[in-house]
């Protein structure tokens, strides 16, 4: 039997364009893409593009959830799943790097199956990338409701198979992260020094409350954000980046509504009441200048020009939501009239690969 070692070895030296997976199941040959490549070029140059916000599924957890009360919630087929259609739309996008992260739906999940679960997904994961080492890098899959377990997996899936951080929900099971039973998770991506990457998920209050029924699919276009939002307003005022100053948090969806509207936030806290901010070592705006990072799904030109004065180009990272279709393509960067080129080319490529550490 084929182990992952040996496997490793094969793909590396197998002939260029071709990454032969087929003993792990993730696809059984993956071509050259038919499309031309894009190369995007800025002066002239060209210049290396990262999307740090690219979801993917590994196909054989269907095997290890059978059964399972997650059995239904798995997504295994489509485009989700690794394989040649990706690196054509890569291609065509002229996207060069992916950095791929596993929404998390096993918070609910009991121990051993957790584990299991994570273990399966980081070591495809790692397969995956190790097999195509140019076009994507990957985040570790870990358990967040054993805070103790998902500080094991972040280390393993970083010292042990490659992978560049950790993708995380907004809250587990209706509990927020900033609650001291998660600081042994903080504590291990501090010591590692990796991005967390957060991706908002199904959570009461937010994605699931009651008001955004209806039309316009107000749990996504609202919910989500708004999901994130509260996530990142958890981290600040209760304390968690104070107490792990060296954390790197990037939140999805250009981190929400807060970084548009952090100054309400620091009006609280220059106010006599209302809310208890003497324990915060900065003001609530401040920490998106150095430890919170976003991606760049904001969509309008003026919100992307909003989002640069409000935390500085050096805290955006090109995102486009893989496989969902969002108006968010390279040229929303290119074509930003009030950008640089040294700017469109940290935002396209250059913030993700220093964060993510691609040489």
């Amino acid at each position: 039997m084929m182990t992952r070692r040996s496997f490793v070895g094969t793909a590396a030296a197998g002939a260029a364009g071709v990454s032969l997976l087929g003993a792990w199941g993730i696809a059984a040959q993956v071509p050259r893409p038919a499309v031309a490549r894009r190369r995007v070029t800025l002066g002239g140059r060209a210049v290396r593009v990262v999307d740090v916000h690219a979801h993917c599924a590994i196909a054989e957890t269907s095997e290890v959830l059978r059964g399972t009360s997650l059995e239904r919630s798995a997504q295994t087929t489509g485009n989700l799943v690794l394989g040649p259609p990706r690196l054509q739309y890569m291609d065509a996008e002229g996207i060069d790097i992916q950095a791929l992260s596993i929404n998390a739906f096993w918070y609910a999940a009991e121990r051993a199956l957790a584990r299991d679960l994570c273990r399966v997904q980081n070591e495809r994961l790692s397969a995956w990338c190790a097999a195509n080492p140019s076009r994507f890098v990957g985040l570790a899959s870990v358990a967040l409701q054993y805070p103790d377990l998902a500080a094991e997996q972040l280390d393993e899936g970083v010292k042990k198979f490659g992978l560049r951080g950790a993708a995380i929900g907004g809250s587990v099971e209706g509990v927020e992260l900033s609650d001291r039973k998660f600081d042994p998770f903080w504590a291990k991506a501090e010591e590692l020094g990796i991005v967390v990457f957060m991706h908002p998920q199904t959570a009461p209050g937010t994605t699931q409350n009651p008001r955004l029924q209806g039309r316009g699919g107000l749990n996504n276009t609202i919910g989500n954000p708004l999901e994130t939002t509260v996530f990142l307003s958890h981290l600040i005022f209760e304390g968690t980046l104070d107490r792990f100053p060296g954390l790197k948090v990037c939140a999805a969806h250009a981190g929400g509504y807060l970084p548009s509207y952090s100054g309400r936030s620091d009006a609280l806290c220059g106010r006599g009441g209302g809310g208890d901010c003497t324990s915060l070592k900065k003001r609530p705006s401040e920490y998106f200048k150095k430890e919170l990072f976003v991606d760049s799904m904001i969509f309008h030109e003026e919100g992307l020009r909003h989002l640069i004065a409000e935390m500085g180009v050096g805290q955006i990272m090109y995102g486009t939501d893989y496989p969902y279709d969002w108006p968010v393509g390279v040229n929303f960067i290119l074509n930003a009239p009030f950008l640089d080129d040294r700017q469109r080319e940290a935002m396209l490529g250059g913030n993700a690969a220093a964060l993510l550490k691609i040489t």
